[in-house]
């Protein structure tokens, strides 16, 4: 009865975070999820700024169907994520992209070892993009703001 009344993002919330118990496999998501996302950002950077810009759209549009303020909390983080590779030299972006992008998986394999259970995305994978509400989810409630 109880899972009724969920809003969408919280269920789909809660079950990303039944593999992330581990208080070490959280704080490596904590660091790991936002710099994977600024990866996948500068892998389409490189390619094209417009495209980058894109992909974050869409993403938005996502989020925004799960939670307006959720959605707002990522329109700021990746404000900051687009800005930082606008302000990057732009042969710096894809290698840093890819030496970020595999230390970032690396801790997030690390961590599920450490956790005992495969990640989230392995079952479905939209959970490649509730990882970055996850983040931004703790980060509300710790603030008092609702999701």
């Amino acid at each position: 009865m109880e899972e009724v009344s969920k809003k969408p993002v919280e269920i789909l919330i809660e079950q990303y975070s039944e593999s992330h118990q581990n208080p070490i496999n959280e704080l490596i998501h904590f660091i790991c999820v936002p710099a994977i996302m600024w990866t996948f950002l500068g892998l389409f950077w490189s390619l094209h700024p417009l495209l980058a810009v894109a992909v974050t759209v869409l993403a938005l549009v996502y989020y925004f169907t799960l939670s307006p303020r959720l959605c707002f909390g990522m329109l700021i983080m990746s404000l900051l994520m687009l800005g930082l590779l606008y302000a990057l030299p732009g042969s710096w972006v894809l290698p840093l992209s890819i030496i970020v992008f595999v230390l970032a998986w690396i801790g997030q394999f690390i961590g599920h070892y450490l956790e005992g259970k495969k990640p989230s995305f392995f079952e479905d994978v939209r959970f490649l993009l509730i990882g970055p509400l996850f983040v931004l989810g703790f980060l509300y409630r710790k603030c008092h703001f609702a999701l």
